[in-house]
């Protein structure tokens, strides 16, 4: 399983992890930071990467799941910013409906509410993914910042746990042994490049750039690319045992 906070709009490499999992718990229930992936992400336009923000305010005392949205003209330009750059995009008109219901048709009133229906719309409707998604908010959990963590594997009866690559700088080692959970980092190295418009090509954007430009395509550069690679090296050395 794994636990991650919702961003917005978030790139490939955070759908990568929730595909390798059985269940994502949201953890939203932690300290809100201000400028951070939880209400902004980056689209490639003409110009080259440019941010999308979701206004937040500047109160840093909230929890993510606390962060309102009281100003909602963000979200018309939001949409315009998508059609402007992803028009002329090969695959945009396959998502269009979807992402100008999104924008014109509901009035989003949390960013936790916002972030969480757009990763799983996207995960379940357009990337294929069958994981489960559950809240941290749904479970009594202890105080103090590794021990609630902790609790929350526990509770969920988790045995392997997938964490991003940072999680190297903070996780406590020791302490998943001793629950006689494995623990894992995900590597982000390798993904293949896509046809990108504007290049020079960037990969830190955000998964409605690969989903513009490839459509259906989409899991082929997030994980079916690994299974291809070793697919191929396994003929290799097949090739160079003969």
């Amino acid at each position: 399983m794994a636990v991650l906070q919702s961003n917005y709009l978030p790139w490939k490499g955070y759908f990568d992890i929730i595909n390798d999992v059985d269940l994502l718990v949201f953890y939203d229930d932690v300290q809100y930071t201000k400028n951070d992936w939880r209400n902004r992400n980056r689209i490639k336009t003409a110009a080259g990467p440019a941010w999308l923000t979701v206004p937040a305010g500047n109160d840093i005392d909230r929890r993510i799941f606390e962060v309102r949205l009281p100003d909602s003209r963000w979200q018309l330009k939001h949409w315009k910013s998508l059609q402007q750059n992803y028009s002329r995009s090969p695959c945009f008109d396959q998502y269009a409906e979807f992402f100008e219901g999104v924008y014109t048709g509901t009035r989003w009133q949390t960013l936790s509410e916002l972030n969480q229906f757009l990763i799983k719309s996207i995960s379940r409707d357009f990337l294929g993914i069958r994981t489960s998604f559950m809240d941290s908010r749904s479970f009594s959990l202890v105080k103090g910042k590794h021990e609630r963590l902790m609790d929350l594997l526990v509770q969920t009866g988790c045995t392997h746990y997938l964490s991003g690559p940072a999680g190297r700088n903070y996780l406590d080692e020791r302490a998943f042994r001793s629950a006689g959970m494995s623990l894992e980092y995900k590597s982000y190295a390798g993904y293949p490049e896509y046809p990108q418009s504007h290049p020079p090509f960037e990969q830190q954007v955000s998964i409605v750039d690969l989903l513009f430009n490839v459509g259906a395509s989409a899991p082929d550069y997030i994980w079916k690319w690994r299974s291809s690679k070793q697919e191929a090296g396994a003929s290799g050395a097949l090739a160079r045992g003969n």
